[in-house]
């Protein structure tokens, strides 16, 4: 297919001679006289790229180039003039033309421009769809209450350039909300840059972050960037900074205010300018009371406090997730895609999880692996995933049993019978009311009452 250009002049000679010209270059080629009309093209026909003269009479180049980048702003744009000036340039390329090109024409230099702003067009597609893949593989997949606030929040703050503090337990999925953060936030083009504040020994801990010049240390020869300039411009992640020693905080804190520093063994001053996210699976706020964090510092990044859920509060994302985990073992083994039977699946909703999400991910990945057969069934799932479920039920008898009242043990025991039940029918009421066989009105009273 070839690429489209529609040209918008009100000179028909130019017109008649320009477009001959890029049809014999095996362009496909429209044209407009004026700028309402090259609109009226540019809605309908999408053209890949325009070139478009400034002085026309009704809407100018200028005025009709505003509302190509309003309305269509991957359109590439080059602009033509006979009044070319400094001005112009500035103005049209402010307003996202690709370039500028002087009347009269040279043919030669029209198939340059075009060539390269159809280049560039190709490469920001290719941009915008690795962005997608990128978003679509970092996705927090669930439709839980706490899901959905988590992605609120994430939804709000990301646009900003504002600092967040992530906490959550292990598995839950900080880094996934770090790197979300980032891909929809205006830094993305520049870098995400990751510490492991937890598995960096103290004594190289300065070097990472800051860098060193050559010979600061008897072992190195050469000069070293530190993460927060290799950071410039972009997202620093702090991953466990709850985790970093005393001495590092205050290292820390001195750049995050000062937003400079020099690297170990140097002189000079470096200026940087980075956005800061940090995650901890810590309570920094017990850690400031027991003395291992810096208060000072804990207010300095938590400007925009959020915390992730663990999974045993959003189960029902659990068989979204299995599907997903699936979905991508499928991919990577090249297999069919595996499911569960309806007990197995009950079975593994009903536990605990203290792993999260990371637990979850690979137990999937190694019954994806290790289960022969496509239908996982519970005969297929070990002990250990059983034994919550089995404790749930004999604990609920045995708070029955414990209660001397008649009265207290019907209702211990309704209670449990309803709440199982609406576990069964995914919480929903009136699915739940009629597999019990009541009234749906008569359950919400129940719900409310016990």
């Amino acid at each position: 297919m070839f690429p489209s250009i529609l040209i918008v002049d009100d000179e028909p000679s130019i017109l008649k001679s320009l477009s001959g010209l890029l049809a014999d270059e095996g362009f496909e080629v429209m044209t407009a006289s004026n700028g309402y009309e090259g609109l009226k093209i540019i809605d309908k026909e999408s053209p890949d790229l325009v070139l478009l003269d400034i002085w026309m009479p009704g809407i100018d180049g200028i005025e009709t180039l505003k509302q190509i980048k309003k309305e269509n702003p991957y359109v590439q744009v080059i602009v033509i003039t006979g009044h070319g000036n400094i001005e112009t340039a500035v103005k049209a390329t402010k307003l996202g033309a690709y370039d500028l090109i002087e009347k009269p024409l040279s043919i030669d230099k029209i198939i340059v421009a075009i060539s390269n702003a159809l280049n560039f067009r190709r490469l920001e597609e290719e941009n915008r769809y690795l962005r997608k893949k990128t978003i679509e593989k970092h996705a927090i997949n669930g439709t839980s209450t706490p899901i959905i606030e988590l992605k609120k929040k994430i939804a709000t703050v990301a646009p900003t350039d504002a600092w967040v503090l992530i906490t959550g337990e292990n598995g839950t999925g900080k880094e996934l909300v770090a790197r979300t953060i980032y891909q929809l936030s205006s830094r993305v083009e520049e870098p995400f840059i990751t510490v492991d504040c937890a598995t960096i020994p103290e004594e190289f801990i300065e070097s990472e972050l800051f860098g060193h010049e050559k010979g600061a240390f008897a072992a190195e020869t050469a000069k070293k960037r530190g993460k927060f300039e290799l950071a410039d411009n972009g997202t620093i992640f702090l991953d466990d900074i709850g985790d970093m020693s005393l001495k590092t905080q205050a290292k820390i804190l001195r750049v995050l205010q000062e937003k400079k520093f020099q690297r170990v063994g140097g002189n000079r001053t470096i200026n940087v300018n980075v956005r800061i996210i940090a995650a901890s699976n810590k309570s920094l706020e017990k850690e400031i009371e027991k003395g291992a964090f810096r208060e000072d510092l804990y207010y300095r990044l938590n400007v925009v406090p959020i915390e992730v859920p663990p999974l045993r509060i959003r189960k029902e994302d659990i068989p979204v997730l299995i599907d997903t985990f699936f979905a991508e073992c499928a991919k990577q083994f090249k297999t069919e895609t595996k499911i569960l039977s309806p007990k197995a699946l009950e079975l593994l909703c009903n536990y605990s999880w203290p792993g999260n999400v990371r637990e979850l991910k690979n137990y999937v990945q190694q019954i994806a692996i290790m289960v022969e057969k496509n239908m996982i069934g519970v005969s297929d799932i070990p002990d250990q995933y059983k034994t919550d479920l089995k404790d749930k039920i004999e604990s609920a008898e045995q708070e029955c049993f414990r209660l001397d009242s008649l009265k207290e043990a019907k209702k211990a025991f309704e209670k449990e019978f309803i709440k199982r039940k609406l576990s069964e029918n995914e919480k929903n009421i009136s699915k739940t009311a009629k597999k019990i066989d009541v009234g749906r009105s008569y359950l919400h009273k129940k719900l409310k009452y016990l």
